[in-house]
């Protein structure tokens, strides 16, 4: 017990006594606080315009999908100028595409492209916000910095649904896009004070265009450790189809309420609160990579008990030990890429499995609700589980059988 505990030497007040983790936890949280409510605001605006399920689907989903080219194609950004810079930029950036959403008779087509725009331009600033976080923290301290991080977005998703209902129903769901807006102006306010100035990292200006864009895929597709662990993140398409799916699931329930909803959609943010806390807290740091492939694959097993029908109590603390399991492999996933990854291109590794996250997300909810309507939500839900199950096993032995390697070369070099 004497070892495990002198192994953590850092702590959650170490961590939050860190000036420049403090801008970027503070920047963080305003930005996720609007982005959630801006979520609401834009299918509520959306249903209302057109009375369209699909087209309101749709509107969602660019949330999260055109990350994925924002990560592939601008990346490098994150490694070729300041990091700092370039979240105080693309922030700014993105509070205009907001503002310019929430005016009054927006063309819906027009919407739509300003939305697209800013959800890729979510690519390079998850990339170099990443990447800055590891230049701010180091050790052990690094992953105590993801699980605050996980615990502020958490909350921020609860809050941020339900300020977001709150505002569309008292307000106007443009008051949401407002917000979101200023949301990202505080935050690039709070980056761009907070933080010092840091040189870039890749200075060679082959690296930019498309072949920097490449230079991220490549290292992740190369390196049998970031492959297994990319692939390992990217379950989260599976496992967030509860997500997708709560009404649907709720109304399965004879639940049809909007509290019955809301503690669907909580659950997961509950969970995940929890995971993240216990983990940082209190998991020694030797048993971090050994438990990485385990639970990722344990994440889907309590959506597959949703094949028996749970009632609704039993179905939120399923989604919540999914979700505290995630999280934890999450974690994980994140702390070994910043240890892995060369600093010369590490905005760009982190770019390629940060923006394909959110996009198998976004894909995920597509095919959740797609699956549900020939099985029913309970069943898609169970589903999804398996499928996460049977497709992570390969990348978890894959990370397993690397991780051994990787063990003993070090092993037998000293």
């Amino acid at each position: 017990m004497e070892a495990a505990t002198s192994e953590r030497k850092a702590t959650f007040a170490a961590v939050l006594a860190v000036a420049e983790f403090r801008a970027l936890w503070l920047a963080e949280l305003f930005s996720q606080l609007g982005d959630q409510a801006a979520r609401v605001a834009l299918a509520v605006l959306v249903y209302q315009r057109t009375d369209s399920a699909a087209l309101t689907g749709l509107t969602y989903a660019l949330t999260f999908l055109p990350s994925m080219v924002g990560g592939l194609t601008l990346s490098w950004i994150g490694d070729r100028y300041p990091r700092r810079e370039v979240i105080f930029v693309v922030d700014l950036l993105r509070a205009a595409l907001v503002a310019l959403m929430a005016l009054p008779g927006m063309p819906l087509p027009v919407l739509c492209v300003l939305l697209a725009v800013m959800t890729a331009l979510g690519g390079p600033f998850k990339a170099a916000q990443l990447a800055l976080l590891a230049d701010v923290l180091k050790g052990d301290q690094y992953v105590l910095g993801l699980s605050i991080r996980q615990i502020t977005i958490q909350s921020a998703q609860i809050a941020g649904f339900l300020g977001g209902g709150l505002l569309a129903q008292g307000f106007s769901p443009a008051t949401g896009l407002v917000i979101d807006a200023v949301t990202f102006v505080m935050s690039a306010l709070l980056v761009r004070l907070g933080l010092r100035h840091r040189a870039p990292t890749a200075r060679d200006s082959g690296r930019r265009g498309a072949l920097g864009g490449g230079l991220g895929l490549l290292t992740v597709w190369r390196d049998p450790r970031l492959r297994s662990l990319a692939a390992l993140s990217w379950l989260a398409g599976f496992y967030i189809v509860p997500e997708g799916l709560a009404a649907p699931y709720a109304a399965s329930l004879n639940e049809s309420s909007a509290v019955a909803v809301g503690v669907i959609l909580a659950a997961d943010p509950v969970g995940c609160v929890i995971g993240a806390f216990i983990f940082g807290r209190f998991v020694p740091e030797s048993v971090w990579t050994r438990t990485v492939a385990t639970l990722a694959l344990l994440s889907g097993v309590p959506l597959m008990v949703c094949a028996l029908r749970p009632d609704l109590a039993m179905s939120a603390i399923l989604f919540a030990l999914a979700g505290a399991c995630a999280i934890c492999y999450q974690m994980q996933v994140g702390a070994l890429f910043v240890e892995i990854l060369p600093d010369h291109c590490r905005a760009q590794g982190m770019g390629v499995m940060s923006s394909g996250l959110l996009t198998v997300q976004g894909l995920g909810i597509l095919a959740g609700g797609v699956v549900a309507t020939w099985t029913g939500p309970a069943t898609a839900v169970a589903l999804a589980g398996f499928a996460g199950v049977v497709f992570g096993a390969y990348p978890a032995w894959q990370w397993t059988a690397a991780r051994r390697r990787t063990d003993l070369t070090a092993l037998g070099s000293r």
